[in-house]
């Protein structure tokens, strides 16, 4: 088989780039190693930055977003038993975020390439990328007993942490950097409607909350806690309790409970490799970085990713310059660092570490106190949470 990009990985990154490339006249193939019933079923955030939208807006799989998507101006920081509201719209110039999971991006995104016929295969066994570093790459995998070879242009490496994309590149040829933090986030979603309209962070002396929402209908909601824990140890009667206590009192009397239809534990990590170009290989979204939940820009930035490498392929196949495509590290590594120094600054400032102690919750009740009641630091807050530009 021969293409011209073949994008490895059939998650939000990969599907949006390939829909990208798709629509201005770019053939690509999409190899994943699991199946499509498989990627639907993971359950992620949904905070989606303007320029995330437009994006989607230009793939054209963003019906569905705007119509049932809620539009938030702004989020509460909870801390001292009372509600702080963050005005994005206010700080910003009217901008905002909408709340639309990443499982329904994922589907638009799956709905519109099949209706385009593009190609996507699934379930690709032994996936593995040859001469990225030369001029004619290709990708190999395996499927009904046989294997199969794609000569293509560019690879596109879109498939998350543990994938084989940044597992390819030469140890010497790539550099990371890693923060891994000592708790997680176990993780309810419930059929009841949310506490609130817009999001709660809560910073309380027994650990972080997270008050969010997938619809009016149906919420999401996260409380810190320890990585020893186990997903079982966790009762949803024990969940909604330890909610309630780290919430301020009007909305743990406004809490609406429920049975849980999906739990999870999860760790948080900060994670960057760079450079995120190697030849013809180039990694966008989790396969070059990770960032902790806490600021909402893990899906954002794999987004802003497949920007800045869309515009040089378009370029690329439009005039034969590769002066975009040189860039695509520099400027997508820009723009990740920030939002990673953001992410790790929330993480920090939100949740309860072995070592906070007294002197550090004074600290962090002063820095929310500032963050709260100084017009500059609420829209230096406001900005970031909205998206920087790209």
């Amino acid at each position: 088989m021969r293409t011209q990009v073949a994008i490895i990985g059939s998650g939000p990154a990969g599907l949006l780039l390939g829909q990208l490339l798709t629509g201005t006249g770019i053939d690509n193939v999409i190899l994943d190693r699991v199946s499509k019933d498989y990627i639907l079923g993971r359950v992620r955030a949904g905070v989606l930055e303007e320029g995330t939208v437009r994006l989607l807006d230009e793939a054209g799989a963003s019906e569905r977003l705007h119509a049932e998507g809620l539009l938030h101006s702004g989020f509460s920081l909870a801390f001292d038993e009372r509600n702080h509201r963050i005005d994005l719209a206010g700080l910003t110039g009217g901008k905002h975020v909408t709340v639309y999971g990443q499982t329904e991006v994922t589907r638009d995104l799956m709905h519109k390439r099949e209706s385009d016929g593009a190609r996507t295969i699934y379930a690709a066994d032994n996936v593995a990328i040859h001469d990225f570093g030369l001029n004619r790459p290709f990708v190999t995998y395996e499927s009904g007993g046989r294997t199969h070879r794609i000569d293509c242009d560019f690879i596109a490496g879109c498939d998350g942490f543990h994938g084989v994309s940044r597992r390819s590149v030469p140890e010497s040829a790539i550099g990371t950097f890693e923060r891994v933090y000592p708790f997680g986030w176990r993780g309810v979603l419930a059929e009841v409607p949310p506490v609130s309209h817009e999001l709660i962070y809560a910073n309380h002396p027994r650990g972080f909350a997270l008050c969010s929402m997938r619809s009016a209908t149906r919420s999401r909601y996260y409380v810190q806690c320890s990585l020893d824990d186990r997903v079982e140890d966790w009762s949803d009667d024990r969940f909604w309790d330890e909610l309630r206590r780290r919430l301020p009192k009007e909305d743990a009397e406004a809490l609406t409970t429920g049975p849980s239809f999906e739990k999870s534990i999860a760790p948080l990590r900060s994670f960057v490799a760079e450079p995120m170009r190697f030849g013809r290989l180039f990694l966008a979204g989790d396969a070059a970085h990770i960032v902790p939940p806490t600021g909402a820009k893990g899906l954002n930035l794999a987004a802003s990713d497949v920007h800045y490498l869309f515009e040089g392929l378009r370029d690329h196949y439009a005039d034969g310059t590769m002066a975009a495509l040189d860039a695509y590290s520099q400027r997508a590594l820009q723009r990740v660092w920030k939002a990673v120094r953001f992410s790790w600054s929330m993480t920090m400032l939100l949740h309860r570490f072995p070592d906070t102690g007294a002197f550090g919750q004074k600290i962090q009740h002063a820095e929310l106190d500032y963050l709260v009641h100084s017009r500059a630091a609420s829209t230096a807050l406001a900005e970031n949470y909205v998206g920087l530009p790209f």
